[in-house]
């Protein structure tokens, strides 16, 4: 008898430790699989959301899982210096995207934009931004599939030049994070999507249309004045060339009638008279036609004038509104 409790008490002792395993084990587990929601009640645990990035958030229309991914990024709106502190690598002329995301989970820092014709330039931007969050969330099997339905579309649908130029800049800047770009970049400013990168981004967004929206209409802002700057240029080339030619027709007729002048006073001064008259109506002619001519100039001269200043002006809001986005101005061409 004695002999057989020693050999339950071995027995005993490793099942136990078996035991002790086994729990580790599935408390491991459940560790792993809801270590985002965990990390994510500990960065929220005292977070207050501003009034200002609820606001984003409402505007955005995100999901539970897009607000989440967006507050626990503590996003900052901020003015134009400590924004580019934080945005080191921004650049204006590059995208009209006005923020960004510091990897992984370390922040989201948006510049503050109040300019109305630039209205939903701060949505479009909360939400390309909290989408490179959620990218940095997806597991390999996933990122795979999120990036094979990206190429599918970028190679087959997209022909919209301002993605195309986007992601043209971003294969030359971040090579190593173009298809990270292209899927804030999609999300954020293509209205229509086939239904599988539309059910992929319904997990963030309840109404992703409305931000395409947003982008569409401030872009249209800076790309209808840019345009339309680009057209008073092509406009003030032509009527350059014109008057250039105008004028150095004049300087030929000029020539010619001082040359007829000094012919005529001539015959004037050595008493040839009827040589003289016989002269006299053809100059006067070629002296009204130099005169009308000079009035057609003065017309064109005004004409340009008149869109030089129409060009500035337009320059000069288009210039107003880039440092409305940058804090800085850009040059006017």
């Amino acid at each position: 008898m004695p002999s057989q409790t020693n050999n339950q008490k071995p027995r005993h002792t490793l099942v136990k430790a078996i035991a002790i395993i086994i729990v580790w084990l599935i408390l491991a587990s459940l560790i792993f699989v809801n270590r985002f929601n965990i990390f994510d009640w500990w960065r929220l645990r005292n977070y207050q959301t501003p009034t200002t990035v609820q606001s984003l958030i409402n505007d955005d229309s995100m999901t539970p899982l897009g607000a989440t991914l967006f507050k626990i990024n503590y996003p900052n709106i901020e003015n134009s210096s400590t924004f580019n502190q934080n945005c080191p690598n921004y650049d204006i002329e590059q995208s009209l995207v006005l923020g960004c995301y510091h990897a992984i989970q370390e922040g989201i820092f948006l510049l503050n934009v109040n300019d109305p014709q630039l209205n939903g330039v701060m949505q479009v931007t909360a939400a390309h931004e909290m989408l490179h969050a959620a990218y940095d969330r997806l597991n390999q099997n996933q990122k795979n599939n999120v990036d094979k339905m990206l190429m599918d579309f970028y190679t087959k649908d997209v022909h919209n030049p301002v993605i195309i130029n986007e992601i043209n800049i971003y294969k030359k800047t971040e090579p190593g994070s173009v298809l990270n770009e292209m899927h804030s970049t999609f999300g954020t400013e293509i209205v229509n999507l086939p239904a599988d990168l539309n059910a992929y981004y319904s997990q963030y967004f309840y109404n992703r249309v409305k931000i395409a929206d947003y982008a569409i209409s401030y872009q249209g802002a800076l790309l209808s004045k840019q345009s339309q700057v680009n057209s008073d240029d092509q406009q003030l080339s032509v009527l350059k060339a014109q008057i250039q030619s105008v004028e150095a027709d004049l300087s030929a007729k000029l020539s010619s009638i001082n040359s007829i002048e000094a012919q005529l006073n001539n015959l004037k001064d050595s008493g040839n008279t009827s040589a003289y008259n016989a002269g006299v109506p053809s100059y006067n002619n070629l002296v009204n036609q130099y005169n009308d001519e000079v009035d057609q100039l003065q017309v064109q001269i005004n004409q340009y004038n008149s869109l030089v200043n129409q060009r500035n002006s337009l320059a000069l809001t288009e210039n107003q509104l880039y440092q409305a986005l940058s804090g800085q101005p850009t040059k006017i061409k």
